[in-house]
């Protein structure tokens, strides 16, 4: 919450503890222990802007009906000199408070000094946290579930940087293992193709276009160099020549999205620099191993796994999730961040029980590891879902989506709902331009807000500071409701962070253009009393601020025309 919303509420608790103590002193409530009481705002704002049960709380400590306790408290509270105007006894024993004009004016002003930092806190008190999203296959191109998980990663990063973290983006190169192993397979088939050879793709092979693209490229260089080589010498040649390709790929398709990592870490690393046999060796140091049918087995099941695992094979190999524990290792204790946030898709369901089984067995706390479990995305068209690009035949990938529809509409439509829910992406609506659409709905309300205070530039309105008596005058539903929401930005911020669900900012931000719009159609900006006019464009400026701080944090363009 805004520190002006959070010193409104310690000061109202401050006012109930003092009223409750003056009652005891009258002798209207005996002196007895101050009972655990809470404060919140009411759904209905009929029942006030802040309202306590602490008369019902304090029924057994008083020995009293809870409205004789709230009576007699409301008798006893002083209001002068705060940001509360009246009190009033509801229902079997609710206080309900309602907020002064000045609290109001107050929040308008707090918006327009914070300026860009409106909405960001100290929450998250600079801890480090590392989010690792996206990591997509690099033996091929990013689909749908990757634009989703793009969208939906760093807008939390951004999210809780907002919060008070400290945040590292991290993008986990699969560069090791099957798919690289298949990757090479695949290349050297098509090599050896394009060279003449008479050899058979693999059925479980990739058969993808870029793949022959890559075998071309290389046999363009390098000719048939290779076509008499060995078989690792070639499949090692062709992996090297096209991988950094691919991963250069990546990064490039990731900017276009708006997206910038602080690091590519390669699961090549943890190989190469003893991590995976460190992480082995520990475990069975701490007697949480055996050995099976000439295989290593890790006692997954002690540590609230459902079964044991295998961690090296028969053949000597390590298996998949040996490498992602001693990347885990890394960023939990090597590296030392507070907390690692993987963004995973839906089949990743029972991987996290067996990473946090193996870092339990490490001696690491599993707790610092969450795992946001984001749902598949459909695309749909005409209330019929696409499974293929119409233009290459295959399915969609983050290039083709966003040949079709704007980046502003692709990161807002993927952080529309909370991940773990399944969505349905409305393609003809993400390239409407209409209030239809709720990027555009709110982008319409930025620019709007714009229009209006260029306008009022250009007809000689004073675009000043107005006093607190001038913004006292912002007293209508409509005024009251939208600074309410203005109020709540940072309170909405740390909920999202807590919840790692970004998905609360377009919703925040959509509420907040339907509230401007509500306010902009009832009330007159440019009106002929000129102090009302003064706070009416504050208030404009405050709501036009708001948009353009979510907007920025979602990544997302704030125009001023449109």
């Amino acid at each position: 919450m805004s520190k002006l919303v959070k010193q409104t509420e310690e000061q109202l608790k401050e006012i109930i503890i003092s009223a409750v103590n003056s009652a005891a002193a009258k002798g209207e409530l005996p002196e007895a222990e101050l009972p655990q009481f809470i404060i919140e705002k009411p759904s209905d704002k009929k029942n006030g802007d802040f309202s306590t049960n602490i008369a019902m709380a304090g029924a057994r400590v008083y020995r009293k009906a809870p409205k004789m306790i709230a009576d007699s408290i409301v008798s006893n509270l002083d209001l002068s000199g705060t940001l509360f105007e009246r009190a009033e006894v509801a229902g079997p024993g609710f206080i309900n408070f309602y907020l002064s004009k000045e609290y109001y004016s107050n929040i308008v002003k707090d918006v327009i000094d914070c300026g860009s930092e409106y909405g960001r806190s100290d929450y998250g008190k600079g801890k480090k946290v590392i989010v690792e999203f996206v990591s997509a296959n690099p033996t091929g191109p990013m689909h749908i579930g990757n634009a989703r998980g793009g969208a939906i990663g760093d807008c939390l990063a951004s999210v809780l940087d907002a919060a008070g973290y400290e945040v590292w983006r991290e993008f986990y190169v699969n560069d090791a293992g099957n798919q690289i192993e298949k990757f090479g397979v695949s290349l050297e088939v098509r090599y050896l193709q394009a060279c003449g050879q008479d050899v058979e793709m693999p059925e479980d092979a990739y058969h993808g276009a870029d793949i022959t693209a890559h075998a071309e490229a290389f046999k363009a260089e390098f000719g048939d160099k290779y076509v008499n080589a060995s078989s690792e010498e070639r499949k090692k040649a062709l992996v090297d020549f096209a991988l950094p390709k691919n991963i250069a790929g990546l990064e490039n398709d990731l900017k276009q999205y708006r997206i910038v990592y602080d690091n590519w870490f390669r699961e090549s690393t943890v190989h190469n620099d003893g991590s995976v046999k460190k992480v082995v060796e520990e475990l069975k140091a701490r007697g949480v191993t055996y050995e099976q049918d000439g295989a290593l087995w890790f006692k997954a099941s002690e540590f609230g796994n459902d079964k044991d695992i295998v961690i090296i094979r028969s053949n000597g190999l390590p298996t998949y999730i040996v490498p992602d524990i001693a990347y885990h290792y890394n960023k939990l204790v090597t590296r030392g961040f507070d907390k690692a946030i993987d963004v995973l898709g839906a089949d990743h369901h029972g991987y996290v029980p067996r990473m946090k089984a193996a870092l339990t067995a490490l001696g690491i706390d599993a707790d610092r590891l969450d795992v946001v479990i984001m749902q598949m995305v459909r695309l749909v068209r005409d209330g019929e879902t696409i499974k293929l690009s119409k233009r290459s035949g295959k399915a969609i990938t983050l290039n083709t989506l966003l040949e079709e529809i704007p980046i502003d509409a692709a990161r807002f439509f993927f952080n529309l709902r909370e991940p773990n829910s399944h969505f349905d992406f409305d393609l003809e609506l993400a390239a409407k331009q209409s209030s239809e659409n709720p990027v555009y709905y709110v982008q319409y309300a930025h620019a709007r807000i714009c229009s209006i205070l260029r306008k009022a530039e250009e007809s000689g309105a004073a675009l000043t500071e107005p006093t607190v008596e001038e913004l006292n005058l912002l007293s209508s539903d409509e005024e009251r409701e939208l600074i309410s929401h203005l109020s709540a930005l940072t309170d909405e911020i740390v909920s999202a962070a807590k919840q790692y669900d970004p998905a609360k900012l377009t919703h925040y931000v959509v509420e907040l253009a339907t509230l401007f719009h509500k306010f902009y159609n009832a009330q007159r900006v440019m009106c002929e009393d000129e102090g009302l006019m003064k706070a009416r464009l504050y208030l404009c400026t405050a709501v036009k601020n708001t948009i353009k701080n979510i907007l920025e944090m979602l990544k997302i363009e704030a125009p001023e025309k449109m």
